[in-house]
């Protein structure tokens, strides 16, 4: 018997988009060969990828790799003044268009959205503390209609699902708010992206009992370690999101202190079918790509073995 799960990685650990400076000169071929080498079998979407859904299928076939997901940028937290709610998602149905077409063509069932607005996260100079929080119940009641209505629309015109990415610096970044947002939205029209990263960076010590309380919203996992002490000094001196990342607050699996070990045989008993991920934004000057990467696949790969 065998578990079925693919494991992918996301190019953050040859170069990353929000800081270019890390691994920036890194051709996106690099990263694509040595993860077909390691035993990838996806990459997940970042900057340097071709934009259409033939040319991104073209040049991931060059690898032998699959089209893992990719991150939009959703802005529906936020409704202009005298904007209705049908009219912010209507904007969104309209700007998320290219993107979901091309996921669709490479034959993705998930989109990673990421909130962004009003997120501080790509702000190298605002502390990841200064992040935005809705001030009453019915500006998250308000919010979760907006994303249920625009879930829905991803499912039935494009037969991909949303799965919502908590995020540091973003409107749901704790483990409360990823209890109101899941509690507020319709479980079949809104889904979960679970970061073990994020989740404990966020504010969950043990990241394994809030993937329990949401494993069955679940659809799509990012496996990002952390290195606990870094994290309590980006909490306690104020540090940005990016200065974080600069600073080694995540590394891959089996380099921190989450238990994978647990954090999966949760995910297997539950049922979950999908992508593990790798996902570990770091300096690859300080923490060589190659390296990490195969070190955080045969953590994932060595786990999944055993769980079968």
């Amino acid at each position: 018997m065998t578990w079925n799960v693919r494991i992918g990685i996301n190019p953050l650990s040859w170069m990353n988009d929000d800081l270019p400076s890390l691994g920036g000169e890194t051709p996106l071929e690099t990263a694509l060969r040595e993860g077909k080498e390691i035993g990838y079998e996806g990459f997940e979407l970042g900057n340097k990828f071709p934009k259409d859904g033939p040319g991104l299928k073209a040049k991931l076939d060059e690898f032998g790799l699959a089209c893992v997901s990719g991150w939009y940028s959703g802005f529906l937290a936020e409704v202009a003044p005298g904007q209705s709610n049908a009219d912010a998602v209507a904007a969104e149905i309209t700007r998320c268009q290219e993107h979901l077409r091309k996921l669709q063509y490479n034959g993705v069932n998930v989109v990673v959205y990421g909130e962004c607005a009003g997120t501080v996260q790509g702000q190298i100079d605002t502390p990841v503390n200064k992040r935005p929080q809705f001030q009453s119940e019915a500006l998250w009641q308000a919010y979760a209609q907006r994303l249920n209505a625009f879930g829905e629309h991803l499912l039935t015109t494009y037969g991909i699902r949303l799965a919502y990415h908590h995020h540091m610096g973003a409107y749901v970044e704790s483990p409360s708010d990823v209890d109101h947002l899941m509690a507020l939205t319709d479980p079949t029209k809104v889904f979960l992206l679970f970061d073990t990263g994020h989740a404990y960076f966020g504010g969950a010590s043990d990241p394994v009992a809030l993937l329990k309380k949401h494993v069955q919203r679940v659809v799509h996992v990012h496996c990002k370690d952390v290195r606990t002490p870094v994290i309590a000094q980006a909490r306690n001196e104020g540090w940005s999101f990016l200065n974080g990342v600069i600073n080694g607050t995540f590394t891959v699996p089996g380099d921190g202190s989450i238990d994978y070990a647990q954090a999966l045989k949760v995910l297997r008993d539950a049922g979950y079918e999908g992508w593990l991920v790798v996902e570990a934004e770091q300096d690859p000057a300080v923490a060589p790509s190659y390296q990490y990467a195969k070190k955080g696949f045969e953590t994932l790969s060595g786990l999944v073995r055993s769980l079968a």
